[in-house]
């Protein structure tokens, strides 16, 4: 018996909210800063627009999408209709299948074996990890920000055009055409002013532009010499030496660590061995 071919395209949602396409990615072979090994992703169906969540274990799915849930049906004064995704564990819990009942959300859950049926996601998380692998190996952060690149490529992808969309997912999640003038090159060096300094001291230091904070206006900055990640307003960004620099870039192993699946019970292996003999006796 082959295995059926799959054809055909899904029915595509009328409205926001309409259908939500989501997939666990994880773990990862790196651990990201804030010790984060997975991440989580929610892409509406009509829009093409997408959410990300960095997640230190699987069992945080449930709280990550009553968070996304919250604040997308509160900005839009509309209700998600449909949930796809595939059999993961997190998606098939207890908790998570009553949450959905009580907010009258159908699941839809993909058949064993067929992850084109969640093609929208599965494809959205490897066009991601490609554009992590691309931006860290023209930087020299260490891999560990790989969760702030993860965030800077979503915040790209939602307002640049999409063949799937006749806007770009911006335009047609917000109604409003995205501004790109403030976009910068991911992990080229900038100065950025001293919050407080003494006259005879430097009146900026040297840091890395590592993404967009989502709660203000302003960028992300990395100082070497502290460690530190923090928020600034604007800096004087090194874009043109950035992309003018010869050195070799790396070679990024990004990679999502495959977990060996549980093993068949012993009855169960019993049985299915059984019936494979029954039907070869009768043929």
């Amino acid at each position: 018996m082959t295995k059926a071919p799959f054809n055909g395209k899904g029915e595509r949602a009328s409205d926001l909210l309409g259908l939500i396409h989501s997939d666990v990615c994880g773990p990862m072979n790196t651990q990201a800063r804030g010790g984060f090994h997975y991440f989580i992703t929610f892409t509406d169906d009509f829009s093409i627009y997408e959410y990300i969540y960095l997640m230190r274990h699987k069992s945080e799915a449930l709280e990550k999408f009553k968070e996304f849930r919250n604040e997308v049906q509160n900005q839009h004064g509309k209700s998600i209709k449909a949930l796809r995704s595939d059999r993961g564990a997190e998606y098939l819990s207890h908790e998570f299948d009553e949450l959905l009942k009580e907010c009258g959300i159908v699941s839809q859950l993909t058949p064993p074996g067929t992850p084109q049926w969640n093609g929208v996601s599965e494809r959205r998380n490897r066009t991601l990890l490609d554009m992590v692998r691309s931006m860290m190996s023209h930087s020299d952060l260490p891999i560990s920000f790989w969760g702030h690149a993860l965030e800077t490529a979503v915040f790209t992808l939602n307002r640049v055009p999409s063949k799937s969309v006749q806007k770009t997912p911006h335009e047609m999640w917000t109604g409003k055409r995205p501004s790109m003038s403030f976009m910068k090159i991911w992990g080229c060096k900038a100065y950025v002013k001293h919050q407080m300094s003494t006259k005879l001291e430097p009146k900026s230091h040297k840091c890395a532009f590592v993404g967009y904070p989502k709660e203000t206006k302003g960028y992300y900055f990395y100082n070497h010499k502290e460690n530190k990640v923090f928020v600034a307003r604007t800096g004087v960004f090194l874009e043109k030496d950035f992309l003018s620099s010869k050195e070799d870039r790396r070679n990024i192993e990004l990679e999502e660590v495959q977990q060996q699946q549980d093993t068949e019970p012993e009855v169960e292996r019993f049985s299915q061995t059984v019936e494979e003999n029954l039907i070869d006796l009768e043929t």
